[in-house]
């Protein structure tokens, strides 16, 4: 459950992908709620879901707009605006409302009436191509490691879902892998190829909404020291992701290679500022803000103007470049909360801090 009190302003929740725009306070709280109680009857529309399903209550005051996200890649095919629509789930039964404009990772609504809401569009045909999420979780058991890569329409209810999936798995890390670099077409398959692996089930995995937790690829891979590296193939067998995952990082064992302590601790947070951008996760990005907040490295204002960065590598770039300009100090401050909050990350980014006053 989310719960927000906002005076007048423009917001996002940076977990649920909500935005809002009010003109005076306002108390608004959400929730996901399952697709699966809704998903034959979608079908019989002929509608497929197009983000999560939020069901949100105004407990003070109303909102001027609303920005709902979704998934639908509209640079391929623009014409897709005109097939969405607004579902609400009532009380007796549902209703749909036209959308007021389509942006590339959201619709917005005006003067939204509430109740469970969400994006849908009308399927003419499969030609849908989508922004998608892949989740790579590693657990290693003896000298056996076991990932988990999950493949799923960008969606942050099914985020969610996997996260909590992930907490029943013991030893279960995430791997802050980086995200596809285009878009892929809903109704198609993927295979992944570890080189190294003894067996990967199951052999495809169908790109489609689901109304639970998303599909996903578990492979069993002997540990011999070496890197290993992952490759997603789609329909037409081209790539359409690769990873390589560092033995360090799987092991996750002690400290990474100390660097001089004569070279600042900014000049190494400056060093790989590239890599950091690159493969931190939106909800790393969000604890790291708020360690950074708690330990007075920025300020309420400077976090608030982040918070409302939709793009996850600009909020990246936003909150290193800021930490950069303040000094050593806070520097060491980033890596030791980098540190703490993905263990993994920091140590693939083979930084070290000196102490810092607590």
């Amino acid at each position: 459950m989310f719960r927000h009190k906002t005076p007048r302003g423009s917001y996002e929740c940076t977990v649920s992908g909500l935005r809002w725009l009010c003109e005076r306070d306002v108390i608004l709280k959400y929730h996901f709620r399952n697709w699966e109680p809704y998903s034959q009857l979608l079908k019989d529309m002929q509608y497929t879901q197009g983000g999560p399903l939020l069901d949100i209550t105004m407990e003070l005051g109303e909102l001027e707009e609303v920005h709902l996200p979704h998934c639908f890649c509209l640079g391929t095919n623009p014409s897709l605006r005109n097939e969405m629509k607004i579902l609400h789930v009532e009380e007796h039964g549902v209703s749909l409302e036209e959308v007021h404009e389509v942006t590339r990772f959201h619709a917005k609504i005006l003067h939204p009436k509430f109740s469970a809401i969400s994006l849908i569009l009308r399927l003419l045909s499969w030609n849908v191509d989508v922004h998608c999420e892949l989740m790579l979780y590693l657990t290693v058991k003896r000298e056996t490691l076991i990932p988990r890569l999950y493949l799923f329409p960008s969606n942050p209810g099914q985020i969610q879902a996997v996260e909590q999936q992930e907490i029943k798995f013991q030893g279960s890390k995430r791997f802050p892998n980086t995200r596809p670099e285009r878009s892929f077409k809903l109704n198609s398959y993927f295979r992944l190829n570890i080189p190294c692996s003894t067996s990967i089930n199951p052999p495809r995995v169908h790109l489609i909404h689901r109304d639970t937790t998303p599909s996903f690829f578990r492979a069993v891979v002997k540990m011999t020291g070496i890197d290993i590296a992952m490759e997603l193939f789609g329909d037409d067998e081209t790539t359409a992701w690769k990873e390589i995952v560092p033995t360090g990082a799987v092991l996750g064992a002690g400290r990474p290679p100390e660097r001089s302590l004569t070279c600042s601790t900014k000049l190494q947070l400056r060093s790989v500022r590239t890599e950091f951008v690159k493969r931190v996760s939106g909800p790393v990005l969000n604890e790291l803000l708020d360690g950074l907040l708690q330990h007075t490295v920025i300020n309420q204002e400077e976090m608030e103007s982040v918070k409302v960065i939709a793009e996850r590598a600009e909020k990246a770039r936003d909150i290193i470049d800021m930490v950069l300009r303040k000094g050593t100090e806070s520097c060491s401050r980033m890596i030791n909360l980098l540190r703490d909050i993905d263990p993994y990350l920091w140590s693939m980014l083979q930084i070290n801090s000196v102490g810092v006053p607590t």
